[in-house]
């Protein structure tokens, strides 16, 4: 007999259906799993027989078959054992109740039949919101936070046995509940950033580096307090969405690292010896690195001239897509890393250079090579590094004023991304009349240009592109015959209608016009003006 299951497999953050098939066969006693399984799902075999010998279910002289379906991902963690338990009791005949299509099962088994929970479930969690499931079953863990998903039912579960009861219509009242926690109003924090005296035109800069998301690079000599800025940056900053603490407990939970705060938006600060793979991520089983660890934060390179190259020139694509893919032969893997960078380093290997205070030891040269060793990170167009600054002692703005302005520029901005543009907005590079046509209909610059482009693409594949009177004709008649179509029935993509439209007038002017190249070669041979070729003659 057989049994379908349905759990989530992780590919990074990403979560994808997997469906447990369970195969029970009379024959030698073995367990074999199949569907590209590691090291940690196979051994999921002797964690499930021993579960399952446990509550006195035996599998003497059964030959089983477990398929990890789609056959072509590889699998990884012990994800899957309790949808393998599941499954393994329904297809021997152990339990007769039917196992939901729109339910999922993940969690580790221990030896007792007591389900544990695993790195990543927050990200199942989601992905299974994502992919329609209606019931998850879960383990409970302290650790993660009070997900409140009206879509999915999660299910908490210590034992297999409270699993079947549930199957059976008989749930368990669950003891181990999330504590509620208190709404918190106002963060406190160990260093703040309205208790720096001082520094009034660096604090102005780092001000509208948190209110845009800019990038800061410091540069100065040791002691004037670039590091106390930058580790209290992150005071400055808005508290952390539930979306964003979400991403960035799911992350933390992938790269087994602690986190101090939920609310409060991460401030990462590795060492200038860590590896470029702790920083940007990777491994066999490809792990989140500090630059996704630092995502809806700050990302801190302290001394970065004494930074790798490779590792600063691996920087460039987190920092300008805002995710990092790490690629390896049995998969490819994207973490999101949209985070406020900031360096600081010395102007020279002494650090003094530009100093009221001290005398600077290195030659031109030295201080040359120091900057160069820091690529193009480093700001080599200004003539004269910053002095130390002296402390004025001067009063400086209200923490809660510096964040409700930040809070009101971003609501701003969000509200003009958000806004859609009208078609005063479209490019020029589409015509006059078609937009005065199209604008009627759908006065948005995004979609004319779409429907434009359409237009284009149609043209080029019968080579059209460059005859700009009949592709605009040909738009014009096709956007028309579409309008009259929705006037009759509902489309569900109107664009590709229009798409549809236009390449087959194009195609009917370019058969027709072969055909007239045809007529004329043909009618050249019977007058005789052209010599019939000797191939034909033979």
């Amino acid at each position: 007999m057989s049994a379908k299951v349905n759990s989530i497999g992780l590919k990074g953050l990403e979560g994808y259906l997997i469906q447990v098939q369970v195969q029970v066969m009379e024959g030698v006693e073995s367990v074999l799993i199949v569907g590209l399984p590691d090291a940690s799902v196979k051994e999921s075999r002797e964690r499930v027989s021993a579960a399952l010998h446990c509550m006195g279910h035996s599998l003497v002289d059964k030959k089983i078959v477990v398929n990890l379906s789609p056959a072509e991902q590889r699998k990884n963690g012990p994800l899957f054992d309790l949808a393998i338990a599941i499954g393994l009791l329904k297809a021997g005949d152990f339990i007769s109740e039917r196992i939901p299509v729109d339910a999922a099962f993940i969690g580790t088994l221990s030896l007792d039949g007591s389900i544990l929970p695993v790195q990543g479930m927050l990200p199942a969690i989601l992905a299974a919101k994502r992919l329609g499931m209606k019931k998850l079953f879960l383990p409970f863990d302290p650790e993660l936070p009070n997900v409140m998903i009206t879509e999915v039912e999660l299910i908490y579960v210590t034992t297999v046995d409270e699993v079947l009861q549930h199957l059976a219509g008989r749930p368990v009242l669950s003891f181990t509940q999330h504590q509620n926690v208190p709404e918190v109003k106002e963060v406190t924090y160990e260093r703040d950033f309205r208790q720096i005296i001082g520094h009034q035109f660096a604090k102005r800069a780092l001000e509208i580096a948190a209110a845009g998301g800019h990038h800061v690079m410091m540069d100065g000599p040791p002691g004037c307090g670039k590091s106390l800025l930058a580790e209290t940056f992150q005071t400055i900053l808005p508290l952390l969405s539930q979306e964003a603490q979400l991403e960035k407990v799911s992350l933390y939970q992938l790269a087994d690292a602690p986190f101090d705060s939920l609310m409060i938006p991460p401030f990462r600060h590795p060492h200038h010896s860590a590896s470029a793979v702790s920083i940007i991520g990777g491994g066999s089983n490809p792990k989140p690195g500090e630059v996704s660890l630092a995502h809806r934060g700050v990302l801190f390179l302290d001394e970065l001239a004494e930074f790798s190259k490779k590792t600063l020139d691996m920087l460039r694509q987190p920092l300008e897509n805002g995710k990092v893919t790490i690629n390896r032969a049995h998969s490819t893997v994207s973490y999101p890393s949209k985070f406020i960078f900031i360096a600081a380093m010395n102007p020279c290997p002494c650090g003094y250079r530009g100093s009221t205070n001290h005398y600077c030891t290195c030659s031109e040269k030295q201080v040359l090579a120091y900057q160069n060793s820091g690529g193009d990170w480093h700001l080599s167009n200004q003539p004269e590094p910053p002095c130390a600054e002296r402390l004025d002692h001067q009063k400086t703005n209200d923490l809660k004023t510096i964040i409700k302005n930040e809070e009101k520029n971003r609501s701003v901005e969000s509200e003009l991304a958000a806004e859609p543009l009208d078609h005063t907005y479209t490019s020029d590079q589409v015509p006059k009349p078609f937009r005065s046509l199209v604008k009627v209909f759908f006065n948005n610059c995004d979609t004319i240009e779409d429907y434009w482009k359409m237009a284009k693409l149609a043209a080029y594949k019968y080579v059209y592109e460059k005859e700009h009177s009949f592709v605009l004709d040909v738009a014009i008649q096709a956007f028309k015959q579409m309008v009259r179509k929705l006037k009759k029935v509902q489309l569900k993509k109107p664009i590709a209608y229009f798409y549809t439209i236009a390449l087959n007038k194009f195609a009917d002017q370019f058969y027709h016009e072969l055909d007239e190249v045809a007529e004329k070669n043909v009618s050249d041979y019977r007058t005789g003006e052209k010599e019939i070729p000797n191939f034909f003659l033979r």
